[in-house]
């Protein structure tokens, strides 16, 4: 087998849906929604310092997505990873003191909103350069590739990322070397404060990405059952050997850029009409008219969601700072030449 050639492998037959599964993905999302909104008021407070940036309104694309990926599978994230790093299964807690820059954080309190990492559960970063997450990815891929494990590594980054060299790069080594990827670009429309048909002359971004002969679909991202169902047939797809795929989520962020931006270039009538289809109250809603949930079950699960978020933030306030003797642990320096 050439190094060029993606080995064969039998897609895995589709898990059948329990009865607990949608809502379960609203919980998830739900956690997600609740756990950023305390983020805010902490940043308010001065409580949280530093850079952060908001998922809200993007939870269906980190659930329905990692609900596709096995343990062993990688992801990689971009600076708005909150909602990725919990879906992913790290602790509310540990995301809480990264952000409250202790040493209990996933991080040990280094990295802080935009620099999230879990090693043991293979979720490699937050990374704060616009799509300087997508190398990484093929790294992972190819490596996986190259020791024959089945696995898939999947990369989360914006449209804005189709400006930069990586994207472009990446996709076209992904695509000539058969690599288990899964490409998958949240478009919520904006790159920072630029639209995105201010800046890219064609936006329809899998049409792009297909360019590099990859499997490549755009995807309702505020509906969590379409990205669960497209997030799968794409894993299964690069899991039986048929190379890289690409997923355009096509998504709004309902918050600014960060909490540093005014949030001046959109038009307020244009964020409403985003919020008509809020992804947590679309499948709450469903889950209404199904009889699935009722009143009694949805205010259960925000006690719980609210406990577990007093709780982490709890930890985080308890938690030690890291011990300034610890101050050079960690960091790489060049090794003195011998005298």
């Amino acid at each position: 087998m050439s190094a060029t050639t993606p080995r064969a492998r039998k897609p895995r037959a589709r898990p059948k849906k329990q009865p607990a599964h949608v809502p379960a993905l609203l919980a998830s999302m739900l956690r997600i929604r609740r756990f950023e909104e305390r983020c805010v008021e902490l940043y308010s407070a001065a409580r949280i310092r530093g850079f952060m940036h908001l998922y809200i309104g993007e939870e269906a694309v980190a659930v329905g997505v990692v609900e596709a990926l096995t343990d062993e599978d990688a992801v990689v994230s971009t600076y708005r990873e909150h909602g990725h790093a919990l879906a992913r299964g790290v602790p509310a807690d540990a995301i809480m003191a990264e952000m409250f820059g202790k040493a209990t954080g996933c991080s040990r309190g280094r990295g802080g909103s935009m620099h999230l990492f879990d090693a043991s559960r293979r979720f490699y970063g937050g990374n704060a350069i616009v799509g300087g997450g997508l190398p990484l990815a093929a790294g992972l891929a190819l490596a996986d590739r190259i020791a024959g494990r089945n696995r898939v590594t999947c990369c989360f980054f914006g449209d804005g990322a189709f400006a930069e060299g990586e994207f472009h790069e990446t996709a076209n080594l992904a695509a000539l070397w058969g690599l288990p990827l899964l490409l998958v670009c949240e478009n919520n429309l904006y790159a920072m404060g630029t639209a995105l048909e201010r800046a890219q002359a064609q936006t329809d971004l899998a049409m792009r990405a297909a360019s590099y002969g990859m499997v490549s679909w755009a995807v309702d991202g505020m509906d969590v059952l379409a990205v669960e169902d497209a997030a799968r047939r794409a894993a299964e797809g690069v899991r039986a050997g048929s190379g890289p795929h690409f997923l355009e989520m096509r998504t709004y962020r309902f918050r600014a850029h960060s909490m540093y931006d005014p949030d001046r270039y959109r038009d307020k009538a244009e964020i409403e009409r985003w919020k008509e289809n809020d992804p947590v109250e679309r499948l709450a809603g469903r889950l209404r008219q199904s009889g699935e949930l009722t009143d009694e079950a949805l205010a259960e699960l925000e006690q719980r969601v609210a406990d577990e978020i007093d709780a982490a933030v709890h930890s985080a306030e308890q938690a030690p700072e890291e011990p300034v003797e610890d101050l050079l642990r960690y960091v790489t320096s060049p090794v003195e030449e011998a005298s």
